[in-house]
């Protein structure tokens, strides 16, 4: 299937400290667009992938699990390692879980994490008969564009297929019981307001990493897909004032000489 316009991956060759952002489930890049742009207009080396399954059509999403999802952001990683001295990892909603498995898994290699309404679970009484309910329908509807602003839109799917819910709700399990891993300095972003995933998520987040290093900002005029909300700018500058903290010199001011590239499939 063609890709949505919109979808494509974001890539941009800067200096040696790299960030790798990981978009949600059902998303799409076009969700952190504006970020990466923000954060590569500033001299790093940016990568956001498209995950498998997404971009497309919610039937795409159907056939995958979060083995596909991890594996996409996990081979990024390997390959910015090869290209730039630092890594930051970054993501939203369950991008922000795949950011803190990256982190739990590969400990030195990832210098720090940025979350933005970080999922931690499915939540709902629906969750529990997924093993059953997703052998008998094949989707529900969408999670996409909760957003407080006007007009802006999320690009993603208007369906959830439940195989992939599924899969999602084993995930969570998985990186929850890997959140001690988690040993990186934390810069969690939160919006109180947000109609997917509830502020439990990011309590449990920050309860169970071993981070000593931690930072919680609230999105306070924000819903859910904060990075295309009025908060979107307070998250790119919170976002670059950790990364120049933890790694000196490596955020400069706009070359506007320089741009991002895309690429598909």
């Amino acid at each position: 299937m063609p890709l949505l316009t919109g979808a494509e991956p974001f890539r941009h060759e800067g200096g040696q400290t790299a960030v790798l952002l990981c978009h949600g489930f059902t998303g799409s890049p076009q969700s952190m667009r504006p970020w990466a742009e923000h954060l590569a207009e500033r001299g790093l080396t940016v990568s956001l992938p498209l995950l498998p399954g997404h971009g497309t059509r919610w039937q795409d999403l159907r056939v995958t699990g979060w083995q596909d999802w991890y594996a996409e952001v996990d081979r990024e990683l390997r390959l910015l390692r090869d290209r730039a001295a630092r890594v930051f990892v970054a993501g939203l909603s369950m991008g922000g879980a795949l950011a803190l498995r990256l982190a739990a898994l590969h400990g030195d290699a990832v210098s720090g994490v940025m979350v933005v309404n970080p999922a931690n679970r499915v939540h709902g009484v629906a969750a529990h008969a997924l093993p059953v309910l997703r052998h008998l329908v094949p989707a529900t509807k969408g999670i996409a564009s909760d957003i407080a602003k006007p007009v802006t839109r999320e690009l993603g799917y208007d369906r959830v297929p439940l195989h992939a819910a599924h899969s999602l709700r084993n995930f969570f399990r998985l990186v929850d019981s890997e959140l001690p891993q988690v040993t990186q300095p934390l810069l969690l972003m939160r919006s109180p307001q947000d109609h997917v995933v509830p502020p439990a998520d990011s309590a449990r987040i920050l309860s169970r990493v071993s981070s000593t290093d931690v930072s919680e900002v609230l999105l306070e005029q924000s819903y859910h897909v904060a990075t295309l909300d009025y908060d979107a700018e307070l998250i790119f500058r919170e976002s670059t004032a950790f990364i120049g903290r933890l790694a000196p010199g490596a955020v400069r001011e706009p070359d506007l000489g320089k741009e991002g590239t895309t690429a598909g499939g």
